[in-house]
């Protein structure tokens, strides 16, 4: 995608091709995005529905997993189209208020996901590192939850503010090579009364939204593996030479047992599944905030700034949208109850869709004896999904 540059006197013109890709690349790029696409609205949207359709699925774990799922629906709806259709075709091809609307929701989401998983951090922290401290209640997730909003529509405020769609002076597009039909060239960006404010603006964005939550995620993970290897440690020296537990009595209902683990196997594996979704959001995110700060800090010229707008930054946004489908699939790796919400979900769709063939091919059968009068219908043994339903 290098522009033509056309001098006429002291005016100089730049033409770019109205798409920026070539087929292959083009076809690449969109089944690519769209995969991401489809797997984060299917995956999210079954997250939610099962936090919110199973009322022993409403813990405080499950209400932060919710507010990432629905961060996660955001970024599908509002980010992934609007930025394939823009690694597409040259300039901004849509209206000032999706310019503004699309940067202030991905803001949004990638800082209430990233806020959502301190405050996942913190619960987990409480729980493991300071076991006997009261734990955080629902309504007090909840109010989290909205002061996680609330603090992420501040932050991106300004974003929201200075985005704008203008045209590129002598910058303009042309199809199929033909110059005697251009289109002027339009972007979207960030236009602040001062060039430097940009910088400031990027880097503190990647302060807040980024180091030094996941910093803090790190630290806190990092004590809390160490709390539980130490105590796997001690519950393993208590037992006596030959590795077996010394018998004890029988203690009282509500007496503590000292053979028993203080830390379960399935809390220890909901550890895991949480430090991975956090590991995951450091490592889609980082290319993207590196591309970022290297375009603001790094002095590129045009020719290096067009190749990494052309083929860097598609993958570098397609990786970072990914962490917004993997999450559903960690969810239901590493966590029995969402296991089991997905695969109920799966049961109920599929005994939908076999319910009507059921019927079809039993009406065809009536339809057959009434005809013929051979011999009396044979009866089928009922699938499961059919005896489910009614």
């Amino acid at each position: 995608n290098l522009g033509i540059k056309l001098r006429s006197m002291s005016l100089s013109i730049t033409y770019y091709p109205y798409y920026q890709h070539s087929l292959p690349v083009a076809t690449a790029l969109t089944v690519a995005y769209l995969f991401i696409f489809l797997l984060c609205m299917m995956g999210n949207g079954l997250v939610c529905l099962i936090v919110l359709g199973n009322r022993r699925m409403r813990t405080v774990t499950n209400l932060f997993i919710l507010n990432l799922a629905v961060s996660d629906l955001l970024v599908g709806m509002f980010c992934i189209p609007t930025t394939l259709v823009d690694n597409l075709i040259t300039g901004w091809p849509f209206t000032n208020t999706v310019c503004k609307m699309s940067g202030l929701v991905q803001g949004m989401s990638v800082s209430s996901s990233v806020f959502t998983l301190v405050a996942i951090a913190v619960d987990r922290f409480r729980c493991i590192v300071y076991p006997f401290q009261p734990k955080l209640t629902l309504t007090v997730a909840k109010v989290t939850i909205v002061m996680i909003w609330v603090l992420a529509l501040v932050i991106m405020c300004p974003s929201a503010v200075t985005l704008t769609v203008e045209q590129v002076r002598h910058h303009y597009m042309v199809h199929n090579l033909d110059y005697n039909h251009a289109y002027p060239l339009l972007s979207c960006f960030e236009n602040w009364a001062d060039p430097q404010m940009r910088k400031v603006y990027t880097t503190v964005l990647f302060a807040h939204i980024y180091l030094v939550p996941l910093t803090l995620i790190t630290l806190m993970y990092g004590r809390i593996g160490v709390k539980l290897y130490t105590t796997s440690v001690t519950t393993g020296s208590e037992q006596p030479d030959g590795g077996q537990p010394r018998a004890t009595p029988p203690a009282h209902q509500g007496a503590p047992q000292k053979n028993r683990p203080l830390f379960s196997s399935k809390k220890i594996k909901v550890i895991k599944m949480l430090g991975l979704v956090a590991l995951l959001f450091t490592l889609s995110w980082l290319p993207l905030w590196t591309l970022m700060l290297l375009t603001d800090y790094g002095g590129l010229d045009e020719p290096a700034l067009d190749l990494l707008t052309s083929y860097v930054f598609p993958f570098a946004h397609w990786l970072a949208f990914s962490n917004s489908s993997v999450n559903p699939i960690i969810y239901g790796y590493y966590n029995e109850n969402f296991k089991r919400g997905f695969q109920a979900v799966c049961r109920k769709y599929t005994c939908c869709l076999e319910r009507p063939r059921q019927l079809t091919q039993r009406s065809r059968q009536l339809t057959q004896r009434s005809r013929v009068q051979l011999r009396p219908l044979q009866h089928t043994k009922p699938s499961v999904c059919s005896s489910v339903d009614l």
